[in-house]
């Protein structure tokens, strides 16, 4: 083994040997079938998790198999080198960050065993998400899930819900992990592996020694452990001692005390989960949910107790400034309107709330219905007697549930998206306190934060007393990190003196270690450290967690500010830099590049199309939670070619180019990550100013980026141009050249719209003429529609002219430069998608002057597009790139643009039925990636159900293609395999007869490439039923 000088061990004293980086790398590298992934820039991904702390780690193994993982810990055991178990990266207190080799489960061991019906389990692996668990029973027809419900369910994994003792809203009725967990096979440093269950002791003299230590431990501290451990239903501070002593007080001895409860909760510094035998419950026969909105929290709050005597299975709590997130965020506010009273307070209406919650009820017996119905009376009948009621609506239908749900699983990382340097900062967001006391403890908090001179965000658990607390503080500020201390040692203070904790369920990790002996004294956390060397002898599992932990100083140490590095830190400098794009809804260029929390929601493996990248290959990389930590640490100099350049913008760094590239620009992120992190934006210009520091681009940037171009001289002799593209010469070249993978095939020219668009100006004038009136409409000529699919163009045309409007095709069709410095007529959506910034403003600037006169014209009652990536690009790109064209202009143009078919349903009712509209059979929408991130898929079903009964939108994702990416060599398998995740499996199993509908043509083209089935544009099954 070589040595090196940078030794890499676990901390003084608790290795014998220090190895250099490189040899653990060789060493593993040879003993895994697994990824092992030691470079720096893959390494820094893993350097942060949901926390506000950023530590670097010796590398990365993804394990192939759990018996991979245990030869890593074996083998690190062996040379005192830490180890760091991870799945879903999701933890708030920073414990699933440190400097050891990070083991993550999630790419590999996610198997679900044989489900036991007699005893309810079932053995899985530590990396499968909780939701996709429970989503795997319910496809095998168990009746049966497991219980604990973080609000990560979608990305958190099993061994991390081990790890920290996750519960969620329902832990009222089905208590924490620890409460839901039969056994756990556990690797142990020492290079045993044993399963700690009931009876263990019996037949494993590990699990017997390890009893005994365990035993040996607590009855030394019995009466500690019995007057310093709170009562409350959640606490997850410390070891669970007290569940060790429960079990004593009821008998148990070394034989058959069952230590699994005892590894819920240690976050990984005792032994890594390998398997765990999980506990099930029947799957409700019915729920219901009631949402009562509140005047004020203090109102919500002692409305708690009085709505717990009605036997709810769940009561959550969201203040007003989880409610003003939301209502700053594109695909939350709707969440908010759905509330009691809060479409009427987005109008300026109504009584203005202040706190909501959420009360839910689970019913088992054979009338659920009637049994949820007497719930909802009994409560109607406390709700009547509360004060400061805005209103209460009551859901039995599960969609309107999952709605109203989707909003309370958000809160924490919708409070990112607040304006301001202060932000809701997790470091006091997890105390446990009595139920009866929490009005007590809001009061206390509140002068706390108070005399600190900021404000905080409540939400909470409120059926158990657990408060996700958010106090605002800018931690770039050395005077708000002094408060963040003060205030994290004055809340811990108040929890224990209400009889609560500072942990209820998110761990202790990096922010609350260091208050461990400030609440359980000395003695107890001595009780720690000798449970840590019983099972970790070496000091290797996540070292400085639990046992170890600094002093209250260091709560402020090795955050993203200012991280760890190789052993030392250092404040992280923020370049200024001249972007393209104004960043002023993310407060900043900045703000933008901070803007990933971590919270991992884009790592959810189904629902809404974020992330296609991760789902297509599992990888953290492609996520884009790595995107949004690669781009901060190139932005900042964390990374790059020379290394750690502090302030320096990497924009040539390779590994994060390799991150970017596999990003399909959907703008998914945009909306549905509750942060608002906006990837695409930010990859368009951090690619950019690598062209503007480079003074290079690359040829397929070009030739992509100014597709117009090439449509337009392609649709000159369209015949001649598809037979060549079909050649093997032509493919060859496309390959060499552009990269184009020859499997593709190759979207086909036509005659150009602008040539075919007066052909029938005689029956369109019939068409006016009959209608009795005229107005105006302009069509947007797209590049695809124009030059490639100008049927749809006219489709258009002809749906609108029978409907009685003239229909002015724009831009005017030219070949001289459109002034501004760009040709026009584009809207630049592949020129923005492909970095070239420059270019796209030029483009639109021309553009844009082209349209001035219908844009102004109020006779034009709409520009209308078929192409939804170009309407995009007016509502959102232009919105924001830095163009010398006035933004009320582009503002003006924003609002008066829309999809065809969105038109055609908006003014359906205002016109006379037209004559001869014959209804199609069923209708399989497929909506565009970036419609459904800005304006939703109902902008074309609305337009499809006026002539179809049965129009069934997919909730299929991302299709894999996004313009270029599918095109090239080096992303057509992956962009095949995003298309399989959902889409092709939904097309194919669509009704023969149905019309597949899909209005982007990258979706179209993808759908034939993937199925062999032809899509066709709404506007064309508008026109068919027509008969125009």
């Amino acid at each position: 083994m070589a040595h090196g000088q940078n030794g890499l061990g676990v901390g003084a004293g608790s290795a014998s040997v220090r190895l250099d980086r490189e040899g653990i790398e060789r060493e593993l590298r040879a003993l895994v079938r697994g990824r092992v992934r030691f470079g720096e820039h893959e390494r820094m991904l893993y350097a942060t998790d949901a926390s506000l702390y950023q530590v670097e780690p010796i590398g990365v193994v993804e394990p192939a198999d759990i018996e991979d993982a245990a030869a890593v810990v074996r083998w690190c055991g062996r040379h005192g080198v830490a180890v760091l178990p991870r799945g879903g990266g999701t933890s708030l207190a920073g414990q699933a960050t440190g400097r050891a080799v990070v083991v993550d489960f999630t790419p590999n061991c996610r198997g679900v065993g044989e489900v036991d019906a007699e005893s309810r389990t079932v053995v899985v692996e530590p990396g499968i998400a909780l939701d996709d668990l429970n989503r795997e029973l319910g496809r095998r027809g168990t009746g049966l899930f497991f219980a604990p419900d973080p609000a990560t369910s979608g990305q958190a994994a099993i061994g991390g819900a081990i790890g920290n003792n996750a519960a969620g809203a329902r832990s009222i009725m089905y208590g924490r992990t620890s409460e839901n967990v039969a056994g756990i096979e556990v690797a142990l440093s020492t290079g045993e592996r044993v399963w700690l269950e009931a009876g263990a002791g019996e037949r494993d003299p590990v699990a017997r020694r390890l009893a005994e230590g365990v035993i040996d431990v607590v009855r030394r501290h019995e009466g500690l452990i019995r007057e310093r451990y709170p009562k409350t239903i959640r606490r997850n501070a410390g070891y669970g001692l007290d569940l060790v002593l429960q079990q004593l007080d009821e008998g148990a001895t070394a034989e058959t005390i069952d230590l699994s409860g005892l590894l819920c909760g240690s976050e990984g510094t005792l032994g890594v989960t390998l398997r765990a035998r999980l506990r099930l419950h029947p799957v409700p026969r019915g729920r219901a949910l009631a949402v009562i909105g509140f005047v004020s929290l203090e109102d919500a709050l002692a409305a708690v107790g009085p709505v717990l005597g009605t036997g709810p299975s769940a009561v959550e709590l969201l203040d007003d400034v989880v409610l003003d997130a939301a209502r700053g965020n594109i695909e939350y506010r709707k969440y908010v309107e759905l509330l009691p009273g809060g479409k009427a307070q987005a109008e300026g209406s109504g009584l203005l709330m202040q706190a909501v919650l959420y009360v839910e009820y689970s019913a088992f017996g054979d009338e659920p219905r009637g049994e949820l119905e007497g719930r909802f009376a009994a409560l109607r009948a406390v709700v009547k007697g509360l004060g400061g009621v805005t209103g209460m609506d009551e859901h039995l239908d599960e969609a309107a549930m999952l709605r109203a749900w989707k909003l309370r699983k958000a809160g924490e990382p919708l409070l990112h998206g607040l304006p301001g340097r202060r932000k809701p900062i997790t470091f006091v967001e997890d105390n446990a306190v009595p139920v009866e006391r929490l009005s007590e403890f809001v009061r206390g908090f509140k002068e706390i934060v108070g005399r600190h001179g900021t404000r905080a965000a409540y939400w909470a658990h409120a059926s158990v007393g657990v408060l996700h607390v958010r106090p605002m503080l800018d931690i770039h500020d050395p005077e708000d990190r002094v408060r963040l201390r003060r205030i994290a040692v004055e809340v811990a203070d108040l929890a224990r003196s209400v009889g609560g904790v500072m942990s209820g369920e998110h761990g202790d990790g990096k922010v609350r270690g260091p208050l461990l002996e400030r609440f359980y004294g000395p003695e107890l956390v001595g009780a720690f450290a000798e449970i840590k060397r019983l099972f970790d002898p070496a000091g290797i599992m996540n070292p400085g967690n639990i046992v170890g932990a600094g002093p209250i100083e260091s709560i402020t140490e090795r955050m993203r500010i200012n991280p760890e590095r190789d052993g030392r830190t250092e404040q992280v400098r923020f370049p200024e830099v001249e972007t393209y794009f104004d960043y002023e809804d993310q407060h900043g260029f900045r703000g933008a590049v901070e803007m990933c929390n971590g919270a991992g929601v884009c790592r959810k493996s189904s629902g809404g199309t974020m992330c296609p990248s991760y789902r297509g290959t599992r990888d953290e990389r492609h996520a884009t939670r790595g995107r949004g930590n690669a781009l901060r640490l190139a932005i900042t100099g964390q990374v790059g070619r020379e290394g750690w350049k502090n302030g320096v913008p990497a924009w040539d760094d390779p590994e994060t180019m390799e991150t970017l590239r596999l990003c399909l620009s959907c703008k998914a992120c945009k909306s549905e990550c509750p942060s608002n992190v906006d990837v695409a934006r930010l990859k368009a210009e951090y690619t950019a100013q690598r062209y503007r520091a480079t003074g290079t681009v690359p040829l397929s940037a070009r030739v992509f980026g100014h597709v117009r171009w090439l449509n337009r001289v392609g649709s000159i002799a369209p015949g001649l141009a598809n037979w060549f593209n079909s050649t093997r010469l032509a493919k060859w070249g496309a390959e060499r050249l552009l990269g184009v993978d020859r499997r593709r095939s190759l979207p086909a020219f036509a005659r150009s719209l602008y040539r075919q668009w007066g052909e029938r100006e005689g029956s369109r004038r019939r068409d006016v003429e009959a209608s009795g009136r005229e107005q105006r409409v302009a069509l947007f000529a797209d590049c695809f529609t124009t030059y490639n699919e100008p049927t749809i163009g006219l489709a258009a045309k002809r749906v609108l002219e029978r409907l009685g409007y003239e229909v002015e095709l724009l831009p005017r069709e030219q070949w001289g430069s459109g002034g501004q410095g760009g040709w026009g007529g584009c809207c630049g959506r592949a020129l923005i998608s492909t970095g070239l910034l420059e270019d796209a403003i030029a483009e639109a600037e021309a553009t844009l002057e082209m349209l001035r006169g219908a844009i102004e014209d109020p006779s034009v009652v709409a520009i209308l597009v078929c192409e939804p990536s170009c309407l995009s690009s007016f509502k959102d790109d232009w919105l924001r790139l830095k163009m010398r064209a006035p933004l009320a202009l582009r503002k003006k143009l924003a609002a008066k643009a829309m999809l065809v078919e969105e038109f055609v349903a908006e003014r359906w009712e205002s016109h006379a039925a037209p004559a001869g509209v014959e209804k199609v059979g069923p209708v399989v929408l497929h909506g565009h990636c970036h419609q459904k991130a800005l304006w939703g898929s109902e902008t074309s079903a609305a337009g499809l159900r006026k002539v179809s009964d049965s129009v069934h939108v997919l909730d299929s994702g991302c299709c894999g293609m996004a313009g270029s990416f599918g095109y090239t060599c080096d992303r057509y398998d992956l962009s095949m395999k995003i298309g399989e995740l959902s889409l092709f499996p939904s097309v194919r199993s669509a009704p023969e007869g149905a019309v597949i509908a899909a209005p982007g043509t990258s979706c179209r083209h993808q759908i034939r490439d993937g199925t062999g089935r032809e899509a066709v544009h709404p506007i064309e099954v508008i026109a068919r039923a027509m008969g125009v």
